[in-house]
């Protein structure tokens, strides 16, 4: 295979740019540095850098959306889950007359409420919601409550709210009233004097007779564009703060489910918020160290919120559909070829929903959800993580099925997991690779979860892929400190430095990889069933994480074109310990240079520019920490974090010195 990297022609001119670490380097440290000089043509392009390069892949794991993205407080708010009061806790005198039913109703998407049969009020009857993990209630901020209620015989006239902080004390509180004999959604807003990341709610019944109650709601107010009972602000800003070019979802796993009764549907979770049908989610019992008997997915966040998320952050959404296959890892449950049809009509409806004109069934129903315009959906992935000739017969049918109705659509096809870690996983991954050369997908999906050193020794692993055939997205990889799905991994240094390094690979094969993205995305502190993770929060708090800010570093700074970067005739894989690419800006009119020194001593470097002239000023933004082992936390959500300066030039010379231990992007001017 050719070299993707072209040799360098002739000398540009550059100048001396200090550390970027924010600190002057010893004199001592400066002498003893080692340094080494690479070669760029600003005027060669090895690859366009596509929009799609950097983005995220989102899964409903680790509480992301019920207790996390999405920002309800109230755990089994409809009662649908395996235990009705699962998440409440009954509240009333020992021998009073209360008992609280759940009823089942005739109708599949909303199949349950909750009846309360007060036969003797004395001194309260009521419910208590313990949240997730606790209510993160915040001082001075509406909350919004809401409850859908109806009255049956005797007279309960009213329903009191409490907030109460972790000692149990009121810090808010209101009432509803007006119950009759028909069903009605009463509201109210309580504001809570205090703010505590382990409240609770109450609920008071008041008078005598029997109540029926369902979708028992509170909202914090302050969420994402304001949205009412929309999303946790500060968890979309993190992921807006990555500018990424794409939105995957809605995993992962939980797209095949543990059986295909508990696949992801993705019809249900469109339409009235109350008539999406709740769902065990498949982490509920995945890890006996990690138990989660209380996960379920409300749907408040369906696939019209990840369609409106992708455009609020100007990226493009990527829908995984089931293909006809539970998850391989578990039960591997096939539905039989002659009933895959429905599974063919929910690909074809999904891009009705996201491209139809309003005049269609689903095209009707975007615009009734408050979207009349389509969301441009370009890409469908069919199968998430699936493998065998198995999901080849059941990928054929649904593929032919889209491209004859939607030939613009572009298909992603998997090849299964980490060869490493899933059965005869080298071997099934050559079987697929060797029939997406016969069906060529557009886009063929690879994932990678290997250890720190792994990243570090495979910054080549595209150099010699085929050229002619599908492109890639590596869809799901994170460098794992212990051992895949070990309780023990941690978002350490060491594994953010790694796959910077690992970038540095994929950005040099931009014409072949196309779409990247770290997994899982989300991870609650006290809910999280696998680590490592890129953003970690609680109930009221949230941080991302140093391989967090590798790749937000990445893809604030992608630039438009992939140009050569060479030490001695080679790209730069690894070399005495350093890993660099360089892409050209043709909108900002700049040349971007990534580096990672891996080693524990500082490096000098330069760079000799051809077809181009540096300009005077460079900006040079460094992440680093000298210990690897060293995490972000809630305490410390800054402690791994890039720092930012500008330099004025001042020398014939582009040169830098690298801390121990760093990813730097350096950007400056380039005609």
């Amino acid at each position: 295979m050719n070299k993707i990297i072209n040799q360098i022609l002739g000398l540009g001119v550059g100048v001396v740019l200090a550390c970027g670490c924010g600190t002057t380097p010893s004199e001592t440290q400066t002498e003893t540095a080692a340094s080494h000089t690479f070669q760029i043509d600003a005027s060669k392009t090895i690859a366009k850098v596509e929009p799609t390069m950097y983005g995220i892949f989102f899964e409903d794991i680790n509480f992301a959306i019920d207790g996390g993205l999405y920002a309800e407080l109230v755990k089994n708010r409809s009662f649908e889950f395996d235990k009705p009061l699962r998440g409440w806790t009954e509240l009333k005198d020992k021998g009073l007359g209360v008992r609280f039913l759940p009823i089942n109703t005739n109708n599949p998407r909303n199949t349950r409420f909750m009846r309360v049969q007060i036969e003797d009020q004395g001194s309260g009857a009521g419910l208590l919601n313990e949240g997730f993990r606790g209510m993160g209630l915040k001082e001075g901020l509406p909350h919004n409550f809401s409850i859908q209620v109806r009255g049956g015989d005797g007279k309960v006239s009213a329903i009191r709210i409490e907030l109460l902080d972790s000692k149990g004390e009121v810090i808010a509180n209101s009432r509803v009233d007006g119950i009759n004999n028909e069903w009605q959604t009463l509201t109210t807003s309580l504001t809570p004097s205090k703010t505590d990341a382990k409240g609770t709610m109450k609920i008071w019944f008041e008078g005598e007779g029997t109540v029926d109650i369902d979708m028992v709601s509170l909202f914090p107010t302050d969420t994402w564009k304001g949205r009412k009972n929309g999303l946790r602000a500060d968890l979309v800003q993190l992921l807006a703060d990555m500018d990424p070019g794409f939105l995957r979802f809605p995993g992962g796993c939980i797209v095949e489910g543990f059986d295909l009764s508990q696949r992801y549907q993705w019809k249900n979770t469109v339409g009235d918020v109350d008539e999406r049908v709740v769902t065990i989610n498949r982490w509920n019992f995945e890890f006996d160290h990690r138990p989660a008997p209380d996960y379920y997915q409300s749907f408040g966040v369906g696939f019209y919120e990840y369609f409106l998320l992708a455009e609020d952050l100007e990226a493009e959404p990527v829908p995984i559909l089931n293909c006809g296959m539970a998850c391989q890892f578990n039960t591997g449950e096939l539905v039989p070829l002659d009933q895959l049809d429905p599974y063919i009509q929910d690909a074809l409806d999904l891009i009705e929903f996201a491209n139809g004109s309003t005049d269609s069934k689903w095209g009707e129903l975007r615009a009734d959800m408050g979207h009349p315009e389509p969301f441009n959906l370009k890409m469908l992935g069919v199968g998430n993580e699936q493998w065998g000739p198995q999901y080849v017969e059941r990928y054929v049918p649904i593929v032919n099925a889209v491209k004859a109705k939607y030939p613009e659509i572009q298909i992603i096809a998997a090849t299964g997991s980490d060869g490493s870690i899933f059965p005869n996983g080298e071997e099934e991954i050559e079987y697929l690779w060797k029939v997406w050369k016969r069906l060529k997908p557009e886009i063929v999906d690879e994932h990678f979860y290997r250890n720190p050193d792994w990243f570090m020794e495979n910054t080549d692993w595209y150099d010699n892929y085929e050229r002619t055939g599908s492109k890639l997205f590596v869809g799901e990889w994170a460098a794992q400190s212990v051992g895949v799905a070990s309780p023990d991994n941690k978002n350490n240094w060491e594994t953010a430095l790694s796959e910077a390094a690992f970038l540095t690979g994929l950005e040099r094969n931009a014409d072949l990889v196309t779409m990247t993205s770290y997994a899982p995305l989300f991870a609650h502190a006290e809910g999280w069933q696998w680590t490592p993770d890129l953003i970690w929060f609680d109930n009221l708090d949230s941080y991302g994480t140093a391989n967090y800010y590798v790749q937000k570093m990445y893809a604030t700074n992608p630039g438009t074109h992939v140009i050569p970067l060479e030490k001695d005739g080679k790209p730069v894989t690894g070399q005495n310990g350093l890993y660099a690419t360089a892409t050209r800006d043709e909108n900002a009119g700049e040349l971007i240079i990534k580096i990672v020194n891996t080693g524990e001593a500082a490096v000098e470097t330069s760079f000799d520019v051809a077809g181009a002239t540096i300009g005077a000023e460079v900006t040079a933004e460094v992440l680093s920490s000298k210990e690897l082992e060293a995490v972000n936390t809630l305490d410390e959500g800054n402690k791994i974090s890039p720092r930012t300066e500008k330099k004025t030039l001042d020398s014939e010379k582009l040169a830098y010195q690298l801390e121990p231990y760093s990813f730097t992007v350096l950007r400056v001017e380039a005609k």
